[in-house]
């Protein structure tokens, strides 16, 4: 019998070199014990881990899906996981196809272990809040969170990619992580006592929860299997959602009663009679309704939705690529740089910037991290396409005489095709629904421009196409 102690719960190089030493010494599965150091010491294991076997010069070759599906299902918490794992790496030395039978009962087992894992993470990413722990720049955000397997250091990563600007530590009963704006590092678990109570901001969370609930689209079963009641104890929305069920009816019987709508025809532009009351429920709550789109990946990584945003009477509507890094925490449009510039461009151009709506073709921020700077990446056309559906509804409240296209991306948005800025820019086109186009650069084009000169003389054109908006907008004011 061999005894095999690995450091820590989460050992996979320990146990990936330990596995690879039992095969190529042909150890049977029914031959190998599997411990964890400091824990429960097996009936009967001996006193002390068997030596260590030399390492054999042999070799042999597993799959990669292997290898991804070992190094999730060792983050489970179930104690045989580590049997189990080296247990289908025996059978797959001389059966390499076999992590593809599906219904083998090995890779069920691993697979199914795998799945919760990742569940298991996509839980802690979502039901994490923050509490704040001093003021200004003495602030600190800690959050306590009870995961169901190991999954703190795999989960790590992606809050310190969206919080990279403020120190944070999660404390859990298994591991705690911790992030300076620099780097993460992981320290023991501790007891929920620890942890820190209600916070000033909780208040405030909560008021922000009660106005984006939408009793109309409440589905009570699908929401705990979503948000199981377990966490319920560490949100701080908690406190009001069960209030917020009971009173889903009456809710929606007042929204039935104040903001009758039509059904969403995304070609018909509606009827004229539309009360400027009526376009603001609506957008809301499409706004609200996209804060939660899962059509495309990229809400996995960015921190929120960006909508759209103006006045719902507006004759232009803005389309942009996409949020950047700032819109991205800001939740809003065109408020960093390249909003600075749009900003400035429409001054000079003559268009009421007040009297514009300003939105992106795609609503969540795509990047690529580079230590603490998130650099902006191009949607590709099923990202584009996925977010279409958003721009359309815009529209189809908003109503504008002309859409301004900003760059390929949003041009590809408004036209549904992949539209060249170079033969299109600079005059009025007309849609299929009766509105005009206009296509022109993106802002942040300009900023990225090496040559000075050159970057003068295409701010240039960019305000004069701009100047082409503010004629319409001025005959759209006229026509009222």
């Amino acid at each position: 019998m061999q005894y095999i102690t690995l450091d820590t719960e989460t050992d996979f190089d320990g146990w990936r070199k330990a596995a690879r030493t039992l095969v190529l010494h042909h150890m049977a599965p029914a031959d190998v014990t599997w411990a964890v150091q400091g824990g429960e010491a097996e009936l009967f294991a001996p006193p002390a881990p068997s030596p260590i076997l030399e390492v054999n010069e042999g070799t042999f070759s597993v799959s990669a899906k292997f290898i991804e599906l070992a190094k999730a299902a060792i983050l489970h918490r179930d104690g045989e996981r580590f049997a189990i794992l080296y247990r289908l790496l025996w059978r797959l030395k001389d059966n390499h196809d076999l992590i593809e039978v599906a219904t083998d009962t090995d890779v069920a087992l691993v697979t199914a272990m795998a799945r919760a894992v990742h569940r298991d993470e996509h839980k802690m990413h979502a039901f994490v809040r923050f509490r704040e722990i001093g003021r200004e720049r003495a602030a600190h955000y800690v959050a306590w969170f009870e995961p169901e397997h190991h999954i703190v250091e795999l989960a790590a990563p992606f809050f310190a990619r969206r919080f990279a600007d403020m120190p944070w530590s999660i404390l859990t009963p298994d591991l705690c992580a911790h992030w300076d704006g620099h780097a993460l590092s992981f320290t023991p678990g501790v007891s929920k006592n620890e942890a820190p109570s209600e916070d000033r901001l909780e208040e405030t969370w909560r008021r922000y929860y009660a106005s984006i609930f939408n009793p109309a689209r409440l589905k009570v079963k699908a929401m705990q299997a979503e948000m199981p009641k377990k966490y319920w104890r560490n949100l701080p929305e908690a406190s009001i959602i069960k209030p917020l069920i009971e009173d889903a009816e009456r809710m929606t019987g007042a929204m039935i009663a104040n903001a009758p709508t039509d059904p969403h025809k995304p070609q018909k532009r509606p009827e004229a009679s539309m009360t400027r009351k009526h376009a603001a429920n609506v957008l809301d709550a499409l706004r609200e309704e996209a804060a939660h789109c899962r059509a495309c990946p990229l809400y996995k990584d960015a921190t929120q939705t960006v909508f759209g945003e103006g006045p719902k009477s507006a004759t232009i509507m803005l389309v942009g690529e996409q949020p950047g890094d700032k819109e991205d925490l800001a939740g809003r449009p065109f408020v960093g740089p390249a909003g600075q510039m749009l900003d400035r461009a429409l001054e000079e151009a003559g268009v009421d910037r007040k009297k514009v709506y300003v939105t992106n073709a795609v609503k969540h921020f795509k990047f690529v991290p580079r230590g603490k700077i998130r650099l902006h990446q191009k949607p590709n056309t099923s990202e584009i396409r996925a977010c279409r559906q958003w721009y359309e509804r815009e529209v189809s409240v908003i109503q504008p005489d002309l859409v301004v296209a900003m760059g390929a991306t949003a041009a590809q948005s408004v036209f549904g095709k992949i539209t060249p800025i170079g033969k299109t820019r600079g005059r009025l086109i007309d849609l299929a629904d009766g509105r005009k186009a206009l296509v022109t650069v993106h802002p942040s084009y300009l900023l990225r421009l090496p040559d000075p000169e050159a970057k003068v003389q295409e701010y240039q054109r960019f305000v004069e196409d701009l100047t082409i908006a503010a004629g319409v907008q001025k005959k759209s004011a006229h026509a009222a």
